[in-house]
């Protein structure tokens, strides 16, 4: 387990300011103590100090995981954000989209949001802008990047893609084995 280098630092900070903005000075510095990064086998895991200082007393090769994993590096080194982030992102997210009731497991088996499936979304949303999607319950499903803005979804036909899906809950039954 190793601190991110400057590289790793920007491309995990640019991937969360996409879904909670300059909310992201939250997630380090909260009221029960200080929070970092940390990577160990391309994987990026978010934890305390506290935690942090237990855990190196154990060797790097007999260590799993520790933390709350919140992406992985791929191969190009480029960051992509796991579902297991979700808990720490809804709570700051700048946009959101409610999923009607219908459309929920179609969300959760993986699919796109389309715009008949769609309950709302957050004024000015842009095109592109990375969103959290919620169930009409304001409860947590995923998260997504906005295919259309705000103006765009009032005006397109309900057969198209509004949200394309980046993860969902329903992948902890789907990828049980893999995730870590």
């Amino acid at each position: 387990m190793r601190p991110l280098t400057e590289a790793e630092t920007r491309a995990v900070f640019e991937k969360l300011g996409r879904y909670i903005g300059e909310n992201i000075q939250l997630l380090v510095d909260r009221p029960d103590g200080t929070y970092c990064f940390r990577l160990h086998r391309d994987r990026v895991y978010y934890l305390s100090e506290k935690l942090l200082k237990v855990a190196a007393s154990i060797p790097r090769e007999s260590l799993v995981s520790l933390g709350t994993c919140f992406g992985k590096f791929t191969k190009s080194q480029k960051f992509r954000l796991s579902v297991t982030a979700l808990d720490f992102l809804a709570p700051y997210a700048k946009y959101k989209v409610w999923v009607k009731p219908g459309s929920e497991q179609s969300f959760l088996y993986g699919n796109h949001v389309l715009k008949s499936g769609l309950g709302r979304i957050t004024e000015n949303t842009a095109q592109y802008q990375g969103v959290v999607v919620y169930s009409m319950a304001d409860i947590p499903l995923g998260f997504g990047v906005a295919a259309k803005s705000t103006q765009e979804c009032r005006k397109v036909d309900p057969m198209a893609i509004v949200v394309f899906h980046q993860a969902d809950v329903g992948e902890y039954v789907r990828n049980e084995d893999t995730l870590t």
